[in-house]
């Protein structure tokens, strides 16, 4: 099969040109050539580009992708890595889950203010705290 151009790679991958060259940059694909002043690439990178998309789907930072993909374009997952991820989630989850009920609560509470109910009071404080973190601060973090 004939290698890709990078425009065929953005279409096919549904990843902008200038994230597939951030990529080539980050060293998670290689491109094996040029076609006039475009990158092509082998059509495998179609599928490790699904493993990248698969990595920050789960949470993994770009850096921590790239470890687990060999210079050969095999995977070479840590299995402990994923097991801690998935804890990493499983925390999220429990996180989320108490958010959802607390705000469900909130809504239907028959208090005359937020304020006075108990339930809301405990989520604004867990919040306060930085037990609840927001999603972008998450991010910022590195998680």
């Amino acid at each position: 099969m004939r290698d890709l151009d990078i425009a065929e790679v953005a279409k096919r991958s549904g990843v902008p040109a200038s994230t597939l060259r951030y990529y080539e940059e980050k060293g998670l694909i290689t491109a094996s050539g040029r076609r006039g002043l475009r990158r092509t690439f082998d059509p495998d990178v179609l599928e490790r580009l699904a493993l990248i998309a698969l990595g920050r789907a789960s949470g993994f930072a770009l850096d921590e992708i790239g470890e687990m993909l060999g210079p050969d374009g095999r995977p070479a997952i840590d299995r402990t890595k994923l097991v801690a991820k998935a804890d990493e989630i499983d925390a999220r989850i429990r996180e989320l889950t108490a958010m959802r009920d607390g705000l469900r609560h909130a809504a239907a509470c028959s208090a005359p203010s937020h304020m006075e109910c108990p339930t809301f009071r405990r989520i604004v404080k867990a919040a306060a705290s930085g037990a609840i973190a927001a999603p972008d601060r998450r991010a910022r973090s590195g998680r």
